[in-house]
């Protein structure tokens, strides 16, 4: 209850929003989506489930910090790689949504912290897009143990020394048969199942509010991105 109370509904700040932010997207982007947001508005409970979500995510923190605690203080700590990452972000009224399952910025963005004994400086922060399929790689090579080449993911144990190493790959996310995103530091490409695409501009749009993917100047730029979405998809289980 205490975390709660730390959170106050009337004092919390609602998440930037455009309205008429859905005029570009394609259809098929909220064909299966809840009317949640609506619903929110309707019962006036915005900031109150903002709020809510912050003081869970600030429990989440309070519990790792004792595990991290507990490790510090044990004859582990300095051969202990701590990984810490979520499955997915969470929509919290950003395109008129809530929850997650979706190809944009709010639902793709997770935490992704390690912590390895050695290796590269406390506190550096790369803004290098990665994905979850390089943890398992990044595991490997920290633990010395022998290299999978047959792995999709790569190890960030280059960016965990220097978070500003070159990194010539980006980020793929998919949301399910032939709908994948693409990103880099520059750009979020979105093709779905119908061919519908979206582009941001994620120098000059990091709330993705202005889809691209009609302008002809871009179209270099889209086959570039496109090159990454994945050709072949597995069968859904």
């Amino acid at each position: 209850r205490e975390l709660f109370e730390a959170f106050p509904p009337e004092s919390t700040a609602l998440p930037e929003f455009l309205p008429g932010d859905r005029d570009d997207i394609p259809p098929i982007a909220y064909a299966s989506k809840l009317p949640d947001h609506e619903m929110v508005i309707e019962a006036g409970l915005w900031n109150e489930g903002v709020a809510a979500y912050i003081a869970a995510v600030s429990f989440a923190d309070r519990i790792v910090g004792m595990i991290i605690d507990t490790l510090d203080n044990s004859a582990y700590a300095d051969n202990t790689v701590v990984v810490l990452w979520s499955d997915q972000g969470f929509h919290l009224g950003e395109k008129e949504l809530w929850r997650k399952s979706t190809l944009w910025h709010e639902s793709t963005r997770i935490p992704l912290i390690i912590r390895a004994p050695g290796v590269g400086a406390a506190g550096q922060e790369s803004t290098r897009p990665v994905s979850l399929l390089d943890v398992y790689p990044t595991l490997i090579e920290l633990c010395g143990l022998p290299p999978q080449p047959d792995l999709e993911g790569s190890s960030l144990v280059p960016l965990l020394r220097d978070p500003e190493a070159i990194w010539d790959q980006p980020a793929v996310s998919s949301g399910g048969r032939r709908a994948h995103a693409v990103i880099t530091e520059e750009w979020r490409y979105i093709r779905r199942i119908d061919g519908s695409e979206e582009l941001y501009d994620l120098t000059a749009d990091r709330n993705e509010w202005t889809n691209l993917a009609l302008r002809p100047e871009l179209e270099d730029t889209k086959t570039e991105l496109a090159a990454w979405i994945p050709t072949t998809d597995a069968e859904p289980i």
